[in-house]
Parts: C-alpha cells; structure tokens; sequence
C-alpha cells in the first residue's frame, strides 16, 4: 500500500484513566484505505529529546470525518507530551504502515489486553460492515488498565476479565468462560505473555489466528532494523513484514 506523509490537527483529546489517552486527528484531505491493524509513526512536537517518531496502532477511522484515532499508553517522554496536546495543533504522520488483519472467519474472537486493544475497535467495527458480531475478550490487571470498554458494544459481544476481579471475571483472558467457546478465527494483540497463551491455544486447537506484535520500530519502514524478530521463515522486520504475523508462521515464538 502507499504511504502518505501528511499533518493532520488535534481535533479532540479524551483521557482515559492516568495512563492512557485517545486523540482524534483530522486530516484536510481525504484518507486513503486504511486496513485494521495498521499504524502511524508520528513526529512529536515540542520536545527536543525526542528524535525518533512514535509508532502508534491505529484505533478507528472516520472516512465521513476524514478522522483518525489513535489509543496512546503514556509510557515515556515522547508520549507523555502527546498527551498534554490541545486541539487545534498540528501532528505529522506517516500512514498507513505494516499490514493489517485478514477478517478471516464467521464467529472471530478478538482478545486484547492494555494499550493492545487500540488496532482492535476498527477491527471489530470493519467486522461488523460484513455483517459479523465478533466476540471481544479484553483483559487487564485492573479495571483501570482497560480503557476502553463501552465503545466496543456497538460491533460485538463483549467480555472483560482481570486479575483483581475489578471487572468482568476474575482472572487472565485466557481463564474466561467465553475464551472456551468455539471460534473459527482469533485475532489477538497485547502482553506478549497473553498473546502466546492465546496462539498455543488456536495452534493446539487448530483455530487460525493472527497475532499483531509490538516490538519497538523506529523508522517504520524496515530501514533500521530495530524491529525485526524471528519467524519460521526466518528474521522479518515487524514494521514491514508485520506487525501482523499468522501463528502459523510464528510457532517457535508460541512455543518460547
């Protein structure tokens, strides 16, 4: 796909808890296709110990709006200033990157846990355009942890486990009752622990499943190769090649 560089402006910011936020960018012309599971590398302004742009997972799309939405975990300096943008400012992007989920399947179960829940709400939201109810599983330490949970209702079923027991059952994802039921498609995409638990159970149970990893990317384009990680067939650049990846082809990664 074409990758565009464009600014867009900050046309609303909503926090979410302490330690995520949502920011809604508008763009001045209208967005090109924009697959589920994509992201964005975005410049941060105003901070000089910034260098590098950010990677962040695209959370939904408004093509009407010519908006994009992007689900931030505030976990250093480039995105704890993000975070303290006022609408009506510029940000630059790079858009879209990497691949994107295949929307595979009649009866998909979407499992995120944390800021891996931000590529899943487009996802859902894609789904339910054909006509599918996917059946969202999301998890978290704490209820605090899941930051967005009513917004998933509109496209899906949705379920919400966490440790504490704050909401939903208590316990991991993967403990749910509903994580038991039958699925012919799994997408999955947080804690690495959590990810692999979910793809041994689709490898064991012979459940097509794809996986969206996280690993740090700095130039989004497979240039710099801090990014790559180990696959069946060999190194692949998660920016270029991913971050969307079959289990299939990461069994080695399941199994670690």
């Amino acid at each position: 796909m074409k990758k565009h560089i464009a600014d867009f402006t900050v046309v609303d910011k909503k926090n979410h808890g302490q330690h995520y936020f949502i920011l809604r960018l508008q763009s001045s012309e209208p967005l090109p296709e924009i697959l589920p599971g994509q992201f964005v590398e975005v410049e941060v302004p105003d901070n000089k110990e910034v260098f590098l742009r950010r990677p962040i997972s695209i959370h939904d799309v408004d093509y009407n709006d010519r908006t994009i939405s992007l689900l931030v975990q505030i976990v250093g300096k480039g995105t704890a200033t993000l975070s303290k943008l006022d609408t009506g400012r510029m940000l630059n992007l790079v858009f879209p990157l990497g691949n994107g989920f295949s929307l595979l399947g009649d009866k998909p179960l979407l499992v995120g846990g944390g800021a891996g829940l931000a590529p899943l709400l487009y996802t859902a939201r894609k789904y339910s355009e054909k006509g599918i109810r996917p059946t969202v599983l999301l998890g978290g330490r704490t209820a605090e942890l899941i930051p967005v949970k009513d917004e998933f209702k509109a496209y899906g079923e949705v379920f919400f486990a966490t440790e504490d027991g704050s909401l939903g059952e208590k316990g991991l994802v993967t403990q749910h009752p509903a994580f038991g039921l039958s699925y012919d498609h799994i997408i999955i995409c947080g804690p690495t622990p959590m990810m692999k638990a979910v793809a041994r159970h689709a490898l064991q149970n012979g459940i097509n499943c794809e996986v969206s990893l996280e690993n740090t990317m700095a130039c989004g384009v497979g240039a710099c190769l801090c990014c790559v990680t180990k696959t069946d067939h060999g190194h692949r650049c998660v920016c270029k090649d991913g971050p969307v990846f079959n289990v299939k082809d990461m069994k080695e990664w399941a199994e670690s």
